[in-house]
Formats: structure tokens, C-alpha cells, sequence
């Protein structure tokens, strides 16, 4: 008889994986982030249990939004203060000092929230520049671009 394999935080295999996101596509990049950090790829993916990888990406700030989106789309938060609502947008954002954050924020919004998802984002690490302090863990490489021609934006 067959039985579901349900995973238990002492059996999880966390790999390194590193992404360079020169010239990909912001949503799309952020969705194969997010399926990775969560565990979807592998086959004893467990739903309650951090059974994800451990990602590291470079070149954050030079990534890409297509259409209008770098000047339209704007991102809100507030001051704390009364009447305190700013906005900006993502072409303001990824030209600021955290050019990073803007990819830390899609992919952390396309998780489920809760304590499962903090957890999960701790494994996320994303770097503006090319440079990443993490070579001795010896992540696997992987090309985002060559897995579909609408990841990449010339």
C-alpha cells in the first residue's frame, strides 16, 4: 500500500541556489523565487514545513518591469505621522539606496502569510551588485533566462 511521504524539518535538504537577475522580468523572477523558497520543485514538498532552498540573488537592481509599470505602478506606506501616506514608484524605488527591496517585497508577497513565510524569507538573500558573500556555500547557478524567452527583457 502507498503512503503520502510527509516530510519533518529534521529530514530537509537545503541547497544554494544563486540567480542573477540582470534584465529579468520582476513578477516573473519573483514567482520562480518564491516556488523555490517555498519547496515547490521538489517532489516531497510538505505544505507546513520549511523544506525550501536556500537562494542567493545578484544584480537585483537591474532588473526589469515591462510596460508603463517602472513610472505607473507606485508602492505606498506610511510615516507613522497623521496625513503621512507617500508613494513611490518602482523606477524611483530601484534607483534609490535599496535597489533590492523591490524584489524582496514581490517575492515576499507572493508567500503565505504567517510564521512559515518569515522563516522562509530568512533563506532569501538579494544583493544590488554582482558581488555576494556567499561563495563558500557553493550555490548552483541557475539561468532563469533560458527557461522561458518572456523571463528576459532586452
Amino acid at each position: 500500500m502507498k503512503s503520502t511521504l510527509s516530510l519533518k524539518p529534521a529530514e530537509v535538504q537545503k541547497d544554494w541556489t544563486l540567480i542573477d537577475a540582470e534584465g529579468l522580468v520582476l513578477g516573473r523572477l519573483a514567482v520562480i523565487i518564491a516556488n523555490r523558497l517555498r519547496g515547490k520543485h521538489k517532489p516531497q514538498f510538505t505544505p507546513h514545513v520549511d523544506c525550501g532552498d536556500n537562494i542567493v540573488v545578484v544584480n537585483a537592481a537591474k532588473v526589469k518591469v515591462t510596460g508603463n509599470k517602472a513610472d505607473q505602478a507606485v508602492f505606498y506606506y506610511h510615516t507613522g505621522y497623521a496625513g503621512g501616506i507617500k508613494g513611490r514608484s518602482i523606477r524611483q524605488r530601484l534607483e534609490s539606496r535599496h535597489p533590492e527591496r523591490v524584489l524582496e517585497k514581490a517575492v515576499e508577497r507572493m508567500i503565505t502569510r504567517g510564521p512559515l513565510q518569515r522563516a522562509q524569507m530568512k533563506h532569501l538573500h538579494i544583493y544590488g551588485g554582482a558581488t555576494h558573500p556567499h561563495e563558500g556555500q557553493q550555490p548552483k547557478p541557475i539561468d532563469i533566462a533560458a527557461l522561458n524567452p518572456k523571463n528576459r527583457r532586452g
